[in-house]
C-alpha cells in the first residue's frame, strides 16, 4: 500500500497559531486576492500608459513578459522554496506554515490560495528585486502581468483542490497537480502550468499505470466535492 501522503483529505482544517489573531491571518476566502490584486493590477497598467507614456505595444509587450515570466517564479517559489525542508524545528515551524499544512490538509477551503499578510510582503519584495532590472515605467506594465500571472495560479488551485473538471486542458493540469500531492510530492511543481517540469525534467516519469495514478489522485481530490 502507498504511503498516505496527508494527514486528512475532508475539508476540515487545522490550528496553526494560538492567538486568533494570528490565526486568522493565515485563512482566506479564494475571492480576497481577487478583489486586492485586480485594482493594483489595473493601477499599474494606468501607470506604464499614462503617467510612464509607454506606447500601447510596449505596455503589452512587459505585460505579457511578465505573465510568462510569472510562471518561471511559481516553479522557482514551489520547488526550491515552499519544498525546501529544514532541519531546525524552527526551520521546519515555518515550512509548515507556508506549505507543509497544505500538503498535509489538502482540501483545507481556507488555506488554498495566498492570504494578504503573505502576499502583500512577499509582492512587495519581489517589486524591490525587479526594480534592479527595470525602469519604473516599464516595470510596472510587467509587474502588472506579474501579478496577473498570481492570481490565475492562486485561483486555479482553488479550483483544482475543489472544482469536480471532467475533462480538458484543465483537467490535465489538475492530473498534474493532484500527483504531485497524492503520488509523487517530489515532483510536477508546476502548478498554473507543466511547462518548467518539463523544461527541469521534473514532471512524472511513471509511464506504465500512469493512468490508473492519475484517475486514483483525481478521485481522492474530488472525494468529499
Amino acid at each position: 500500500m502507498a504511503k498516505k501522503l496527508y494527514v486528512s483529505n475532508s475539508t476540515e482544517s487545522t490550528r496553526m497559531f494560538r492567538n486568533n489573531f494570528l490565526e486568522s491571518l493565515t485563512k482566506v476566502h479564494y475571492t480576497v486576492p481577487l478583489i486586492f490584486w485586480i485594482p493594483v493590477i489595473i493601477y499599474f497598467v494606468w501607470k506604464a500608459l499614462v503617467p510612464g507614456g509607454l506606447a500601447v505595444g510596449t505596455v503589452v509587450l512587459y505585460y505579457l513578459f511578465g505573465l510568462g515570466f510569472w510562471t518561471f517564479a511559481e516553479y522557482i517559489l514551489h520547488r526550491w522554496v515552499f519544498h525546501y525542508e529544514p532541519t531546525s524545528k524552527w526551520g521546519q515551524r515555518i515550512h509548515f506554515i507556508f506549505h507543509g499544512v497544505h500538503h498535509d490538509y489538502p482540501k483545507d477551503r481556507l488555506r488554498l490560495v495566498m492570504p494578504l499578510s503573505a502576499s502583500i510582503p512577499m509582492a512587495a519584495i519581489i517589486y524591490f528585486i525587479f526594480t534592479l532590472f527595470f525602469t519604473e515605467f516599464k516595470l510596472a506594465a510587467f509587474f502588472a502581468g506579474f501579478l496577473l500571472g498570481y492570481l490565475i495560479y492562486d485561483e486555479c488551485h482553488y479550483a483544482m483542490h475543489h472544482a469536480n473538471i471532467k475533462s480538458g486542458w484543465f483537467k490535465r493540469i489538475k492530473d498534474h497537480h493532484m500527483l504531485h500531492h497524492y503520488a509523487e510530492p517530489d515532483r510536477g511543481f508546476g502548478v498554473s502550468s507543466a511547462f518548467w517540469d518539463g523544461i527541469f525534467k521534473s514532471g512524472f516519469k511513471r509511464k506504465k499505470g500512469v493512468n490508473k495514478i492519475k484517475t486514483d489522485a483525481s478521485n481522492r481530490a474530488e472525494s468529499k466535492l
